[in-house]
Order: C-alpha cells, then sequence, then structure tokens
C-alpha cells in the first residue's frame, strides 16, 4: 500500500502588494484572431484602472489595439503574445507574431512597408504621445517579428484630455 502525503500549508502569508504605476506588468498569450484585439483592449483597461493609470487609457488602449490586430493579421502560427509595463515614466507595449523577418531585401522591403501601413493610426498616436515605436525581428528561439511602443506616461494622459 503506498502512502499519500499531502502538501504542507504555510504558514508564511504572502505580503499584500497594493497595485501602483511601478508594478503594472502583464503578458498576454492571445489567439491570432480578430476578437484578441477586443479582449487586449478590455484587460488594458482593467489593467490601467488597477494600477492607477485610468487616465492614460484613450492612448495606450489604442497602441494595444494597434498592435494586436497587426500581429494576428501578420502571424503564421496560433496565437501571439503581448505584454504591458511601465516603468521609468512610460508604457512599454511589445507584441510579438510568427511572422519572420525576410532576408531578401526586397522582398524586406515590402513587406516592412505593408506592416507600417497597417500601423499608421499606432504611429499617430505615439507621436501625439510623444512616444517612440518600431518593429524587428524577435530575438527569441522561434523567431518572428517583434512591435513595440513606448509612449510616456504624461503624454499619453495629455492624449486622453484632447492636449
Amino acid at each position: 500500500m503506498t502512502a499519500v502525503t499531502l502538501c504542507p500549508i504555510s504558514s508564511d502569508s504572502l505580503p499584500a502588494i497594493e497595485p501602483t504605476s511601478d508594478t503594472l506588468s502583464y503578458s498576454l498569450t492571445l489567439p491570432a484572431a480578430p476578437a484578441s484585439a477586443a479582449m487586449a483592449r478590455a484587460a488594458t483597461r482593467a489593467a490601467l484602472d488597477l494600477h492607477g493609470l485610468g487616465d492614460a487609457t484613450e492612448a495606450v488602449v489604442q497602441t494595444v489595439s494597434e498592435l494586436v490586430a497587426c500581429a494576428c493579421r501578420f502571424s503564421a502560427a496560433d496565437d501571439i503574445y503581448v505584454s504591458l509595463r511601465h516603468r521609468d515614466g512610460t508604457v512599454r507595449v511589445i507584441a510579438y507574431d510568427s511572422h519572420p523577418r525576410h532576408t531578401h531585401p526586397r522582398l524586406s522591403a515590402v513587406c516592412d512597408a505593408r506592416r507600417k501601413g497597417t500601423l499608421r493610426v499606432l504611429a499617430a498616436v505615439v507621436r501625439a504621445c510623444g512616444g517612440t515605436w518600431g518593429f524587428d525581428a524577435a530575438r527569441q528561439p522561434s523567431g518572428g517579428t517583434r512591435m513595440w511602443a513606448v509612449l510616456p506616461t504624461s503624454g499619453a494622459r495629455a492624449y486622453g484630455r484632447g492636449r
């Protein structure tokens, strides 16, 4: 007869960490499907509100939505990955899709132009917030493309107030 043991329950309580802007750090793996943009927008709104960044919602949610929609459009895999972080007075959004970077210069230029065209609304939002954005090869074993946007929190808040 085999003895069954239970894992001991720790008597130590976990420290309560209050959500602040500095603790905003979320990652999502979403289906590479049109509905994912709506899921990402809802999760972003909730996270920003919880972490006291609700006044930056308009710009950040638009940024997340544009990056997720583009990743879904370009991904050949079944899912995409999105990261939302607040560090050093900026909100950073990164989206990964499985579309590999082309090695042939002409194919690369055509694909980059198509991706830039898809992200024209993102470019306008980031510019209005005084941020930066771009895309490059993902530095992960699975490859693909990494797209990112960095929004200064002050610019994102001003964007929400209509500047």
